[in-house]
């Protein structure tokens, strides 16, 4: 006969610095495994403390306090499945990134991590000291290898040693944020152990936002082949029960649904949603606000808040100047009755002209420049935050990836705000997220299905409005010219004359670095915005503001 062990899948949401509250979560899913006859009940990596705490794991009294909430776990967890929680452990003298093993004879013990990412958006170098070798767990009739994320993402390291220790197959709890193309690369890595070490592999991954991070799920299970045998929804806080079945081969992950990976725009377009929603609802905000300009990345933030909070708790402004197009103003307004949200009319011309009227004798004898297009930015932005103030709403700002780049946006202007959720999505990407969403509509979606951005929209030529007949195209290369060259000089950083060899204009390409490194004090200002690829402008790449360095090529 077969023996069998049933394993307690958690991937769930956790709160960073919300000790009680993700306690509360674990002690929640370990009752369901026990009720479900669960023997180990797993949740991820950090997952008492929230991912990444970053610098706050490292407070005394934080980690102090995250050790006796373990404590208290444990005492609870006693009588019932073995439960196995991320959280840190600081032995007197080291802070470790640890996962605490609790109950049904195991006491209270505890796995440290020994590879410590220090890329990206990873730091973990600077918070925790890297453990010594460890040992695998036995826990009934099995002997399970728990290597902490970044343990399992190195060949010939951790897993291999712990096979070698006699473990039996291979639970990895992490703390794995989204970027485009990510479950791809997880299946590679994780497969590559697989096949370094003969075991089977379970993946459990957590969900939910975090600044400007978004951890998507997707746990999964591989065969000894390195073949899926399960894969939860990305996304989805889900508790599964997984059942685990010894023959004659050894332990074998019994098959379950396998829920497909997300294509690229969909999964994108989710994450920019979950990335505001669980902002808001971390932060304590339910209602938001934002400047409706008529053009098309107020219209995509417009419709992501819409579907993260609904339309009842969005507010939507217009604030025209005597250089808003009578298309604009049609634009917006149609987009706000699409989406059935609040809609503020709010002229800025008489602020402009009390500005104006005051600054008159400072500037007499300068002919109007850059000077009097950006007050009209920072009118709408002071009004707007007004407006936040007044209504305890807050502001999104709508500058795309693109802009941001290359600091086409107005500091103290457009810029104001306390989350952007297009902030790395390059413009041409806009474009295309805008015709995926009014082609499809989703459960998790708060808005109306069907066309909520108007093809005129879509299809007219991006402008400021800011001066007559101004478009983008003025003073930037062609979007999908920019675009480029952007993907080429900050996701690859590839150089100048990579990209000449390319077939890209020298000029255009110097023009374009020029402006990325002249407008990092913006970014470095700049409301924080969920991450979608593996070069968001934040932790990702980081760079000095004070920098006179150019590529001489």
């Amino acid at each position: 006969m077969s023996d069998t062990f049933r394993l307690t899948l958690a991937q769930l949401d956790p709160i960073v610095g919300d000790l009680t509250g993700n306690a509360e979560k674990a002690r929640a899913a370990w009752a369901e495994g026990r009720a479900a006859g669960s023997d180990f009940v797993m949740l991820p990596e950090a997952f008492l403390t929230g991912y990444q705490p970053q610098d706050l794991v490292m407070r005394p009294p934080f980690w102090a306090e995250a050790m006796e909430v373990v404590e208290g776990l444990a005492k609870e967890c006693a009588d019932g499945p073995v439960l196995g929680i991320g959280g840190p452990y600081h032995d007197g003298k080291d802070l470790y990134n640890a996962y605490w093993i609790l109950g049904d004879g195991q006491g209270l013990t505890r796995i440290l991590k020994q590879m410590l990412p220090n890329e990206t958006v990873f730091d973990e170098k600077r918070l925790f000291t890297p453990a010594p070798a460890q040992n695998p767990l036995r826990i009934g009739p099995i002997t399970i290898g728990i290597p902490i994320c970044e343990d399992a993402w190195w060949p010939q390291a951790v897993c291999e040693d712990l096979a070698k220790k006699g473990a039996d197959i291979l639970a990895v709890p992490n703390g794995s944020p989204y970027y485009r193309g990510k479950i791809e690369t997880r299946h590679s890595v994780m497969r590559a152990r697989v096949e370094e070490t003969g075991l089977p592999l379970i993946y459990l991954n957590m969900v939910g936002g975090q600044d400007d991070q978004v951890f998507d799920g997707a746990t999964f299970g591989l065969d000894t082949n390195g073949d899926l045998s399960f894969q939860l929804p990305q996304f989805d806080a889900v508790i599964r029960h997984v059942d685990l079945v010894k023959g004659a081969d050894g332990w074998a992950v019994r098959e379950g649904r396998i829920y497909p990976a997300l294509p690229d725009y969909e999964a994108d377009y989710r994450v920019m949603v979950q990335g505001l929603r669980d902002y808001m609802r971390k932060t304590g905000f339910t209602k938001v606000l934002l400047g409706l300009s008529g053009g098309i990345d107020s219209a995509i933030v417009a419709t992501i808040a819409a579907d993260a909070v609904g339309p009842e708790n969005l507010r939507c402004v217009m604030l025209p100047s005597e250089y808003t197009s009578q298309a604009s103003l049609d634009d917006a307004k149609a987009v706000a009755k699409a989406l059935g949200c609040h809609y503020d009319f709010v002229p800025i011309k008489g602020p402009r002209d009390a500005v104006t009227e005051t600054l008159a004798p400072h500037f007499e004898g300068h002919a109007p420049d850059l000077t009097e297009e950006n007050i009209q930015s920072r009118l709408r932005g002071l009004l707007l935050m007004a407006m936040s103030n007044k209504f305890g709403e807050m502001l999104l700002t709508t500058g795309n990836k693109s802009e941001v780049a290359v600091g086409y946006a107005t500091i103290y202007g457009d810029m104001a705000g306390g989350y952007n959720p297009i902030k790395d999505l390059y413009k041409m990407r806009v474009f295309e997220t805008c015709r995926w969403r009014n082609t499809n509509h989703r459960a998790w979606m708060k808005g109306p299905a069907g066309t909520v951005i108007p093809e005129t929209i879509i299809d007219k030529p991006p402008s400021a409005e800011l001066r007559p007949d101004q478009q983008d195209s003025d003073s930037l290369p062609p979007y999908e010219v920019l675009d480029s060259i952007l993907e080429g000089l900050v996701d690859k950083e590839v150089s100048v004359a990579e990209l000449v060899a390319q077939g890209f204009d020298r000029d255009a390409v110097k023009k374009v670095e020029h402006l990325i490194f002249i407008s990092e004090y913006k970014r470095f200002q700049s409301a924080p915005g969920p991450r979608l690829t593996m070069r968001s402008f934040w932790l990702d790449r980081r760079y000095p503001i004070v920098n006179r360095w150019r590529d001489k090529t």
